[in-house]
């Protein structure tokens, strides 16, 4: 099932210039506006916004470290290492399960939306537009984006939790 929803995905790179340009943009470059728009949140009012900002961005790195343990004890093989696919973007071979990304941005929407429920759906949204684009772009399998949606929304909600206790 894995590999056909990728093969489904993917099979559009290489189509068509337009959308070849958006899934690069999205799999490559969209985190850095995406983090900058918790800049603008700030801006916007900072005494309201700090601490679901800071939270946000705790979760999401601790998430992204979290991960780590999984590289080392479930090792996975991305797709273009072992299938010939429409690859759009650079990636060094490495550990695919669970996705870096969707498990950063995901932790970082739960957060937020946990905090402002418009927002929060935004960055779910941006989340989600990340995730499909890297795998559009054949560097991570779906259930590599699934794995890393549901390791980052589990860890921002215990750490949510636990602030919440303290």
């Amino acid at each position: 099932m894995n590999f056909y929803i990728f093969d489904f995905i993917n099979q559009f790179a290489g189509r068509w210039l337009w959308l070849d340009t958006a899934g690069i943009f999205f799999a490559s470059f969209f985190q850095y506006a995406v983090v900058s728009g918790l800049a603008l949140l700030l801006a916007l009012n900072f005494k309201k916004h700090f601490n679901p900002v800071a939270l946000s961005l705790f979760s999401a790195v601790f998430a992204r470290i979290f991960i780590e343990l999984i590289y080392f004890i479930f090792p996975t093989k991305r797709p273009f290492e072992v299938l010939e696919v429409n690859q759009l973007v650079f990636h060094t071979p490495s550990d695919s399960f669970p996705s870096g990304h969707a498990t950063f941005f995901f932790a970082l929407a739960t957060i937020i939306f946990l905090h402002n429920k418009k927002a929060g759906t935004v960055y779910f949204l941006f989340a989600f537009l990340i995730s499909l684009a890297r795998v559009f772009s054949g560097i991570h399998w779906p259930l590599d984006i699934l794995g890393g949606a549901a390791v980052g929304i589990s860890v921002a909600l215990a750490i949510n939790y636990l602030k919440a206790k303290a």
